[in-house]
Formats: C-alpha cells, structure tokens, sequence
C-alpha cells in the first residue's frame, strides 16, 4: 500500500490561504455598502498579498522535489541463513545484512555466492532460488554494480522473483568474482550516492571474508 505524502498539506497551504484571502475580500466589498479611500487601499494591498500567497504555491509544487513514493513490500520477513558456513562467516552476514536493512532504504536483500544462495533477510520474496538472468549475469562478468532506480519500468525485472514482487528499486553489488549482494528497497530512487559507495564497501569486506569459503 503506498503512504501517503507527508508534505502534500505544506505544498497545498499557500493554495488555501491565498484562496481563502481573495474569497474573503470579494465578500467583503460586496457587502461594504459605501467603500472609503483607506479601504480600498486595504483591499489592494490584500489583493496583492492573496497573489503572492497563490504564486508562492505555484512555486513551490514546481520546485520542491516530491519523495519517493514508499510501499510495504509483500512478503513474510524472515532470516535464512546457510548453516555449514563457518561461524565467522555467519556472523559476517548477519552484521552486513542488519547494517543494510536498518541504515539504507533496503527491506529485502540476498547473498549469492558460488552459485548457491548463501543469505536471504528482511521481507523474502516466494521463490528461495537464484537463476541468474540477464542483469545479474551482466553483474557478475563485468563485477560492476547495476542499481535499477525504478524496476518497475525493466522489462528484465521478472529475473529478480526471488524479490518481494513489488520491490521498487534494485541493487546488484558484485561479490569479488564469485557472487553478488542483492537489496531490494521499498521505494524507487531510494539510494543516494553515499548509500552506493557504502554497499560497495560492505560486499567489498563480505567477498574478502568469504575467499576460500567452500559453499
């Protein structure tokens, strides 16, 4: 279900005010049935006030970026882990993956590695396997991060059915040579620069942690 925006009522109140005052002053005059020089004075000066009210309310629609648009992914939340990894491995993941879910716009995110999923947390998508497609494929032959800001509007996104199937937004982060750290996020645009470059130090620390890892 999409939240409703929180400034939508700052955006609108120049509108009102501005509409209210010149409704105001019409009234006002209609009813005054001897008009003095001061008052009219006053109602120019209103006029003037209610224009620069409704303008500034123009303005601001225009110029005020409006936030992404959140959602409640769909999903039970969950925390599935490989079991055989060796302790510090697990602990590895496990403080990765709750650094992630709680400090960034990511609500579901996977581990893949050597082929197998390694990590699944936050809101699980239905199906527990990865296939790699066309994208993740892309990922793990250049090892370069792809991050889809609106994967609504990719046609490739039915490769990601491993995801919440309303994730809004997408980050593949290679994983070394070997794999890659999947975050799902619950609203599109969601990631700034910042959030990227400390994801790619995250999988950076959890590829150096699984070298030699047998899977």
């Amino acid at each position: 279900m999409t939240k409703p925006d929180q400034n939508s009522v700052l955006r609108q109140l120049p509108f009102v005010v501005g509409g209210l005052s010149s409704t105001l002053l019409v009234l006002n005059r209609l009813l005054t049935p001897q008009l003095t020089e001061s008052q009219a004075r006053s109602d120019v000066l209103g006029v003037i006030l209610s224009a620069v009210l409704i303008l500034t309310g123009l303005l601001w629609q225009r110029v005020q970026p409006r936030s992404p648009e959140a959602v409640d992914l769909v999903g039970e939340e969950g925390f599935e882990l490989t079991p055989t990894l060796p302790t510090e491995v697990k602990t590895e993941l496990a403080w990765a993956s709750h650094l992630l879910l709680t400090n960034t716009a990511t609500r579901s995110l996977v581990v893949f590695y050597q082929g197998k999923v390694l990590l699944r947390r936050g809101i699980l998508g239905n199906n527990p396997e990865v296939k790699p497609g066309a994208i993740l494929g892309r990922v793990l032959e250049k090892q370069k991060a792809v991050y889809l800001v609106d994967l609504k509007v990719y046609p490739g996104r039915i490769e990601f059915d491993y995801l919440p199937e309303n994730t809004q937004g997408l980050i593949c982060q290679p994983l070394g040579n070997q794999g890659a750290l999947i975050l799902g996020a619950n609203a599109p645009r969601s990631y700034t620069k910042q959030d990227e470059y400390w994801v790619e130090g995250i999988a950076d620390k959890l590829a150096n942690s699984l070298l030699g890892v047998r899977c």
